[in-house]
C-alpha cells in the first residue's frame, strides 16, 4: 500500500504541504524567493516551524515581494524584530533584506531568479528513487555549488543542507520516497516541465 513520505504526519498542514507543494518544479520568481526567506529563517528550526508562521512572514514581507523587501531600512527591521509571528532574529532578518537586493541582482543577470538555478539542472528535475528516508542526502553536488556561488554573491543562512531542502521544495530534485503515492505524480510534473523561458 502507498503511504505518504513519514516526515510530513505531524499535522494535516504539513500533510497539505507535502501533498500539494513540496516537490513540484517551477519557474516562479515570487515562489523562489518565498522559499528563500522561509528556508533561511529556517535555519536551525525545523521547517514545521517556519511552515507555521508562513503566513506571518507574507504579511510581514510585503507578500514575499523582493523589490519591496529590498527597500526596507532600519525602522522595518525594528518592527520586525518586535513582530511575534516570524523568527525575530536579528541577523536573519537583515540577510532577508540582503538577500533580496542580491536576488534582484541575479534576476538582471539572468533574466529570472528561477533561470538562474535551473541552469545547474539543464532546465530539468533530477528523479530519485529512494526507497527510505536514510537514503535521502542532506546535501548535492548541486546544492554545494549553488550555495558556494549564492555566497560568494552575498547571500546568508544559506549554506548546502539549506539550499538542498529548497531544492526539495521546489522541485529540483524529486525526493518523495518510491512508496510515496506523490513520487509517481511529482515525477510526471517533471517530465513535462518546461520553464517559460525554454
Amino acid at each position: 500500500m502507498k503511504e505518504p513520505c513519514p516526515w510530513c504526519k505531524a499535522t494535516p498542514e504539513y500533510i497539505k504541504y507535502h501533498d500539494e507543494e513540496w516537490g513540484v518544479p517551477s519557474d516562479d520568481d515570487r515562489l523562489h524567493f518565498e522559499f528563500l526567506v522561509l528556508e533561511s529563517a529556517q535555519a536551525g528550526l525545523s521547517w514545521l516551524t517556519v511552515l507555521n508562521k508562513r503566513d506571518c512572514y507574507r504579511k510581514a514581507f510585503a507578500n514575499f515581494d523582493p523589490r519591496k523587501v529590498a527597500k526596507f531600512d532600519e525602522a522595518m527591521v525594528e518592527t520586525l524584530k518586535a513582530n511575534p509571528g516570524i523568527v525575530r532574529n536579528r541577523l536573519k532578518i537583515e540577510s532577508t533584506i540582503s538577500n533580496a537586493r542580491h536576488f534582484l541582482t541575479i534576476q538582471k543577470e539572468y533574466g529570472s531568479f528561477a533561470r538562474y538555478m535551473w541552469s545547474y539542472f539543464d532546465d530539468k528535475p533530477i528523479q530519485n528513487k529512494w526507497k527510505t528516508m536514510a537514503d535521502v542526502p542532506a546535501t548535492s553536488k548541486e546544492s554545494d555549488a549553488i550555495s558556494k556561488d549564492l555566497k560568494k554573491r552575498g547571500f546568508k543562512f544559506f549554506g548546502s543542507t539549506i539550499c538542498y531542502a529548497n531544492l526539495q521544495a521546489l522541485g529540483f530534485v524529486n525526493d518523495h520516497l518510491l512508496s510515496c503515492p506523490r513520487h509517481k505524480a511529482c515525477a510526471e510534473l517533471g517530465k513535462n516541465f518546461r520553464p517559460h523561458w525554454l
